[in-house]
């Protein structure tokens, strides 16, 4: 998965997850689309936190301060 882009892995599970919403897929279909959504979503979430650390990597050494927004 190394090889796949954020986005491109991003469209790929908004496309999975409008296919599980259907509801038309068989269940070992539905399991194998689950389980591959489960990685892309990892994958992402692994290529956001990294983006993060850079960021804040970048803001450090400038001498801006970083700071935490709270979800509501």
């Amino acid at each position: 998965m190394s090889e796949l882009k954020f986005e491109e892995a991003l469209a790929r599970l908004e496309e999975i997850v409008r296919n599980l919403e259907q509801g038309e897929a068989a269940l070992d279909e539905a399991l194998v689309l689950f389980e591959e959504g489960v990685k892309l979503a990892r994958f992402c979430n692994q290529q956001l936190d990294q983006a993060q650390a850079k960021i804040e990597i970048m803001m450090n050494d400038g001498k801006i301060e970083t700071f935490e927004v709270s979800e509501t």
